[in-house]
C-alpha cells in the first residue's frame, strides 16, 4: 500500500474518510530535519508547521484510535475521522457552558 497516493489513502466509500494502515509513511522535512509522517495526515501536519505550528509527532490512528498530532509548545491535537467520533470524544471531558 505504500505506493498510493494521499488522495487514495483518504477516500473510502461514499466519501468517507479512511486513515492509512500503518507503515505507509511519507519522508517530510520538518524543523530542518526528514522525519517519518502518516501519509494520510502529512497535508495537516505541512500546514500546521507553515502556519508557525511546530509538531514533534503525530499518528493517525490507523482506523483503530483517534489519531493525534503533538505540538512542540506542549498541546496536542486530536484527530476524529468523522463528526460522530467526534462528539462521542466529545463526551469525555465536562460541557463547557455549564
Amino acid at each position: 500500500m505504500g505506493n498510493r497516493s494521499n488522495e487514495e489513502n483518504n477516500q473510502g466509500k461514499k466519501g468517507e474518510v479512511v486513515m492509512c494502515e500503518w507503515g505507509n509513511t511519507i519522508l517530510m522535512a520538518v524543523n530542518g530535519r526528514q522525519r517519518d509522517m502518516d501519509s494520510c495526515i502529512v497535508p495537516l501536519v505541512k500546514a500546521l508547521n507553515d502556519a508557525g505550528l511546530t509538531t514533534i509527532a503525530s499518528c493517525c490512528g490507523h482506523n483503530k484510535r483517534p489519531g493525534n498530532i503533538a505540538l512542540a509548545d506542549g498541546r496536542e491535537l486530536i484527530i476524529c475521522k468523522d463528526y460522530e467520533t467526534a462528539r462521542m470524544a466529545d463526551c469525555l471531558w465536562p460541557p463547557i457552558n455549564s
